[in-house]
Order: structure tokens, then C-alpha cells, then sequence
């Protein structure tokens, strides 16, 4: 399995897994709208053949009522035959982690069926979220919805100390022109190549 960053053309393939997995749906312009607007945090989970099995659609809040920069899940969804394989978790983790990296998010929100116990289970045991409050009739069969927040000091720990790595990497002052060139040059392919991770699913 594969997870990589979204672009234009999966977003269709994306409706139609949300189509097959949930009952929250959206129209296209609103896939658009994530896409065009914060390209670098939505993610999807290919199988061998490059079908799209799962994907997460996500967002910054554009106007935060606390002032604080934060992202939100709008949605997260995975075919039934691929799940229980830790691929959720890996979709939401690349997602936010992205949040960090391009945008300084300090945490991340989403919203969850109160029914819905596989996802609860999913957010508050593997994922850490916790419970900030209850919205009344949130969905629109009326059923209520817990909203939800991850704390991402954790994925800016991370970010930090690979930063740190990355620049104490390119003091290449006591290298010989040769091992400069080696590195260069595997820095380059690296660039070129898109993000790719190895995943299993939940």
C-alpha cells in the first residue's frame, strides 16, 4: 500500500470511496475547494494496482473563534475489504503532520457520529483525540455529533528534530568535492520523487 499526497485527478476517486463508505457526502466543487485551497494536507491510500482505497480530506480553519492556527478533518474514509490494516491511522497522521509543517497548526479538530463506535474507538485510542464537546443534531438525520481535538506538539517535536538533522547535514565543509556531489545528488532525486509510504490499514 501506498499513501501519498492528493492532487486534482484523485478527486473524484475520492467521492466515489466516500460515497461507498459514508453517509456524510459532498458535492464536487466542495472536494475542489479543499484541494485548490490547502493542496499539501490532503492524503490517499493506493493499493498495488494504484486504485484509491481510502483517503482523508482536510483543511485549515480559515477564521479560528480562538485565534489559535488549527486544521480539521472533514473527512476520512476507507474501503471496508482494506480496513483493520492501520491505514486510517497512517492517512491521518501524514495529514497532520502536514498541518505542522506548512502552516504551524497546533491542533487538529473533527467531528464524529456519537454512534459511530469503530471511529471513536479509532480517534481516542490510536489517535489520542479527546472529547472538547457535544453538538446537538450536528448531522443531518439529527443524530448529535462529538467534536474532537488531537493535540500535534508531538508531530512538531518530530518536525523540529528533523530540521535540525537536515541542517547539520549540509555543512559539507570538511567533505571532499566528491562526497558533496554523491549527497547533492541524492538530495535532488529525492525532490523529484513524491511522497510515498508504505501503509497497512485499520
Amino acid at each position: 500500500m501506498n499513501i501519498r499526497c492528493a492532487t486534482p485527478e484523485d478527486l473524484m476517486n475520492m467521492q466515489h470511496c466516500n460515497l461507498l463508505c459514508l453517509p456524510e457526502n459532498y458535492q464536487m466543487k466542495y472536494y475542489f475547494y479543499h484541494g485548490l485551497s490547502w493542496p499539501q494536507l490532503s492524503y490517499v491510500a493506493e493499493d498495488e494496482s494504484g486504485k484509491i482505497v481510502g483517503y482523508v480530506l482536510a483543511k485549515m480553519e480559515e477564521d479560528p473563534e480562538d485565534s489559535v492556527p488549527h486544521g480539521h478533518i472533514t473527512s476520512l474514509a476507507v474501503k471496508r475489504s482494506y480496513r483493520r490494516l492501520g491505514m486510517a491511522q497512517k492517512l491521518m497522521d501524514q495529514a497532520s503532520r502536514a498541518m505542522c509543517e506548512n502552516f504551524d497548526a497546533k491542533y487538529v479538530s473533527l467531528h464524529v457520529r456519537k454512534s459511530n463506535r469503530a471511529a471513536l474507538h479509532l480517534y481516542t485510542n490510536t489517535l489520542k483525540f479527546q472529547i472538547s464537546e457535544i453538538e446537538p443534531k450536528y448531522y443531518a438525520d439529527g443524530e448529535d455529533a462529538y467534536a474532537m481535538r488531537r493535540d500535534l506538539s508531538e508531530f512538531k517535536e518530530v518536525f523540529k528534530q528533523e530540521t535540525i538533522k537536515e541542517t547539520a547535514g549540509q555543512d559539507t565543509s570538511k567533505e571532499t568535492p566528491k562526497e558533496v556531489g554523491i549527497q547533492e545528488s541524492c538530495r535532488e532525486s529525492q525532490k523529484e520523487k513524491p511522497s510515498q509510504e508504505k501503509a497497512s490499514e485499520t
